[in-house]
């Protein structure tokens, strides 16, 4: 099972029906247990860090999803999803992310209008699993305030306001600012990858 986390946070069956249009099952998972017979994880999330921070606690999630990301299971963050893979966001102090990777997300900027709502180029900036070489200069759909910073898991970025983290990847664990079910066909080619590394595990 290709698992999708529910966990209170926005309209998650957008990203199911994204993995069924290239061919692959996803299932919304509304427990941590669900997660037993899983192949693959993905954790969306719109809005605030904090309030997503917060249903992860709330749901018992925490703990979980760090072992997915321990076990080699493949684990996909998209937009909000992505940026809690990192400590912290200024956007919501005190606020814990799953610390998977280092860092803190910042607000984009200075000059720029916020949010970014808009579609943008991928500068791809090392090989990807997810992101093939034709993947350069694509344009993927954004929407978000806050981002991460580039580290050494940082596969791709945009420009806005200067460089911006845009798709990271680490072992099994994989992350995208954009909506990968709303970028198109090079979007959706990212989802069939990844339910592919999921499969093939």
């Amino acid at each position: 099972m290709l698992a999708v986390i529910d966990y209170g946070i926005g309209n998650l069956r957008s990203a199911v029906k994204a993995m069924a249009h290239v061919g692959e099952s996803a299932q919304l998972v509304t427990t941590p247990e669900q997660l037993a017979s899983a192949v693959g994880v993905v954790l969306p999330g719109v809005g605030d860090f904090g309030r997503c921070a917060a249903a992860l606690d709330d749901g018992g999630w925490r703990g979980p999803l760090l072992e997915i990301a321990r076990s080699g299971i493949p684990f996909l963050g998209i937009c909000v999803g992505f940026q809690l893979l990192y400590e912290a966001s200024e956007e919501s102090p005190g606020a814990q992310g799953l610390g998977i990777f280092e860092g803190t997300s910042t607000r984009l900027g200075p000059g720029v209008k916020l949010p970014q709502i808009q579609w943008n180029a991928l500068h791809l900036t090392k090989p990807s699993r997810l992101l093939p070489a034709s993947c350069e200069g694509e344009w993927m759909y954004f929407v978000h305030s806050f981002a991460p910073p580039l580290g050494s898991e940082t596969v791709a970025t945009c420009d806005y306001g200067g460089t911006v983290a845009a798709a990271v990847e680490d072992g099994n664990v994989f992350g995208c600012q954009f909506h990968p079910e709303k970028s198109g066909h090079a979007g959706l080619e990212l989802l069939r990858r990844f339910a592919t590394k999921a499969e093939e595990r």
